[in-house]
């Protein structure tokens, strides 16, 4: 867990946008505003989780964040330093990497084992005999629970969750210092998905990660994460510790995003009221004026729709984007 009084974050994105153009017509491109105008920080040693519905562009801010994507506008600060040039970006790429959703589509099918973890040596040059390479692979291997014998084996040939343990060994070849995790455990089963969410706890123990941590369950957001960051059609519109945003949620979205969490006891669950939301997530080619979330709020009244609220403090360390929170809270 990271020090709050930390003074300077290892991650600080200010005001990141990613648009993408869209062919609407004839010789028409309209801009797909997947991620508008985001900021926040990331502390060294901390987890911060990324939620929202599918679509929001959780995804895109940790794949813009590590260049994945060249960002349309604003700017990444790695450890104090902009990432502006070639080599800014290439020293960057030592520190940071990312295990992605999907296990099955993200590893190379005509790849061993041994070749997908050491692919990032290679890259980066990680190694100065194949005897180390080889030492490196096996022990990444083991850490993530993973047999020597596997390593001339393919990736069709085994689990799910083994296949994401071998896209984290990747990730972890090139002794990283921060990891975008995007939805790392979605496509596990609820039993394996326990053992993965541990490791990755205990990985952040034992080497001092800094994980951005992005997933639509909330239940696994909270145990994972110090903060949480609550993502609506490509703006964040709340950010507070996870305990705060549990206990206390501000934001209309965020309020109805915790009501849909199923509790296990169910005298607590009865008493629990669902905040349902009327019609579906508006398209990011045509996101309505002022702030996005006013044509599903229960609380919207025309003001909303002049400007886009900011991002404002409400109380320490707990910032809401919502012309009305005052009210809605009081």
């Amino acid at each position: 867990m990271a020090d709050a009084t930390t003074e300077t974050p290892l991650v600080d994105v200010r005001h990141l946008k990613e648009y993408f153009p869209v062919n609407t017509g004839f010789f028409k491109q309209t801009p797909l505003k997947a991620v508008d105008d985001v900021s926040f920080t990331i502390r060294r040693g901390e987890t911060l989780g990324l939620v929202g519905e599918s679509g929001c562009g959780k995804t895109t801010v940790g794949r813009t964040i590590l260049h994945l994507y060249e960002p349309t506008a604003g700017e990444v600060i790695y450890d104090g330093k902009p990432i502006k040039t070639k080599e800014d970006l290439k020293a960057f790429r030592t520190k940071t990497t990312m295990v992605f959703q999907d296990p099955y589509s993200s590893l190379n099918p005509r790849m061993t084992v041994a070749d997908i973890v050491g692919e990032p040596l290679d890259v980066h040059h990680m190694y100065s005999s194949k005897e180390e390479r080889e030492e490196k692979i096996l022990a990444l291997m083991d850490r993530v629970g993973l047999n020597s014998e596997h390593a001339n084996r393919y990736a069709h040939e085994f689990s799910g969750g083994q296949r994401q343990r071998i896209g984290i060994a990747r990730a972890l070849a090139v002794n990283p210092e921060f990891i975008v995790c995007d939805e790392p455990v979605s496509a596990l089963d609820v039993s394996i998905q326990a053992q993965v969410i541990n490791m990755f706890d205990e990985l952040q123990d034992e080497f001092g990660l800094t994980y951005l941590f992005i997933a639509h369950d909330l239940l696994v957001v909270r145990h994972v994460s110090d903060r949480i960051a609550v993502m609506y059609l490509g703006k964040l519109v709340e950010l507070a510790s996870a305990d705060e945003i549990y206990d206390h949620p501000l934001h209309p979205y965020t309020k109805s995003l915790i009501s849909a969490v199923p509790i296990p006891d169910p005298r607590i669950a009865r008493a629990n009221k669902r905040i349902p939301l009327q019609g579906d997530i508006p398209s990011p080619l045509n996101a309505p004026s002022g702030c996005p979330f006013r044509t599903r709020c229960p609380y919207a009244k025309e003001g909303c729709a002049g400007t886009m609220p900011e991002l404002d403090e409400v109380s320490p360390d707990h910032f809401v984007a919502c012309h009305r929170v005052e009210e809605i809270n009081s």
